[in-house]
């Protein structure tokens, strides 16, 4: 009982309740000037951050009135989604993500694979109300995908997703290999954070490069006879970002400016973490190399994470989007986490 109080005392203090309603009561003042609302995306942004803050606030009076009163019956619960929240204190973790999957090694093998996690992950954005679009699509020739990003919003879906940045394996008996044998395949997640128009994100447009060419995606008649499809280079950088998923070329630039500020906001935040790697040890960039995940239908069924060493057996659960465990394991991990 000591121990829940001491947990719960600490957390409300992390919480630090008191700037989070000085920043409500800033926001509800701004929300009065009739100015506010011309900008819809910025007004929206404030909002969303004013609702998140009240729900901690709401939730930390709960626990001060459980403390006061002592009952702990729901404590435990209350303290596991408020360190969770602790934890989803980056600048980026509150928003929405954009989420890319990408075939790797293993031919035919690896595009199934990529299109089985793309599955996967639909599934969890289903399950936790998250809503998602897919905004570039790239399909094999013979099966599955070779990439596919989407854009997914919701509360806290960068905090909880940007984890799963990294290599994913996959073993099994392959249904594309007439002697059936056992095959290796791996396919690269990369999760970026969403970022607003009016972020600290600068984008020159002397800075772009732009081409459009005849989608090769399905669309329909339009997509396939006019140049909607975009790709668009960022030179100072390098940056290279495609769409074409969308009917009309508009669109398509719309959604490749958003790729290209989160690909920009994402190699910032890569920055921060490099000067923490020097001052805490070793740092893993998303990459072919580090795999985070394995998912093993043969000789056995088994999922483990590399990371937590989290393992489950039941690979069809985790494949139709059952990954809360490896994701709540991860926060768990970091050194943020109490």
């Amino acid at each position: 009982m000591d121990d829940l109080n001491e947990r719960a005392k600490l957390l409300l203090k992390k919480l630090n309740i008191d700037e989070k309603k000085r920043r409500v009561k800033e926001i509800e003042a701004l929300s009065t000037d009739p100015t506010f609302w011309k900008d819809n995306i910025r007004a929206a942004s404030f909002m969303k951050e004013m609702g998140l803050m009240q729900k901690e606030i709401d939730l930390a009076e709960e626990i001060e009135k459980k403390l006061e009163s002592g009952k702990t019956e729901g404590l435990e619960e209350m303290l596991r989604e408020i360190e969770i929240n602790v934890y989803l204190s980056g600048k980026y973790d509150k928003g929405n993500a954009i989420i890319s999957i990408h075939a790797g090694q293993g031919g035919v093998d690896a595009m199934d694979w990529a299109q089985m996690l793309s599955r996967m992950y639909q599934r969890y954005f289903e399950r936790k109300g998250f809503k998602f679009e897919i905004i570039d699509e790239n399909r094999g020739e013979e099966a599955g995908i070779k990439n596919i990003t989407f854009l997914v919003e919701g509360d806290y879906v960068y905090g909880y997703l940007k984890e799963e940045t990294g290599t994913h394996r996959f073993v099994r008996l392959s249904p594309f290999n007439s002697d059936n044998l056992r095959h290796t395949s791996f396919a690269l997640v990369e999760v970026l954070p969403y970022v607003e128009e009016d972020s600290d994100v600068k984008i020159k447009e002397d800075d772009l490069e732009w081409e459009f060419y005849r989608a090769s995606s399905h669309g329909g008649q339009n997509v396939q006879k006019v140049s909607s499809a975009v790709r668009l280079k960022h030179k100072p950088t390098g940056i290279v970002v495609t769409c074409q998923t969308e009917r009309y070329q508009a669109q398509n630039r719309e959604y490749a400016l958003k790729l290209l500020r989160a690909r920009l906001a994402s190699m910032e935040e890569e920055k921060k973490r490099e000067e923490e790697r020097k001052q805490k040890g070793e740092y893993k960039p998303a990459s072919w190399g580090n795999q985070i995940r394995n998912y093993v239908l043969h000789p056995y069924k088994q999922v483990k994470d590399t990371r937590t060493k989290v393992e489950v057996s039941d690979v069809e659960s985790v494949l139709d989007g059952d990954i809360d465990m490896f994701i709540e394991a991860s926060l768990k991990n970091k050194d943020k986490f109490l």
